[in-house]
């Protein structure tokens, strides 16, 4: 259980550090309308929250999530059951 655990993370980290290595930006909406004023017929959105990934963030995102998925297979398979 333990191995598939690690394994897991250590896949989906280099994935997240693939996707900061092939944005700019990453722009998070908002989920509820801001509220309105009364007679105003337009649904006006919250405001939008922008996510930049740093220039070394991918490159640790990939190396961190490799190191934990080599690490997944060192683990023994005696551990890896209970």
């Amino acid at each position: 259980m333990w191995r598939s655990f690690f394994l897991a993370i250590g896949i989906f980290v280099c994935l997240l550090g693939a996707e900061c290595l092939a944005v700019q930006k990453f722009v998070l909406k908002a989920r509820a309308p801001v509220a309105q004023a009364p007679g105003d017929g337009q649904k006006t959105l919250g405001p939008q929250k922008e996510i930049v990934p740093r220039e070394w963030a991918p490159w640790s995102l990939l190396s961190t999530g490799a190191v934990v998925s080599l690490y997944s297979f060192t683990i023994p398979r005696r551990l890896a059951g209970k």
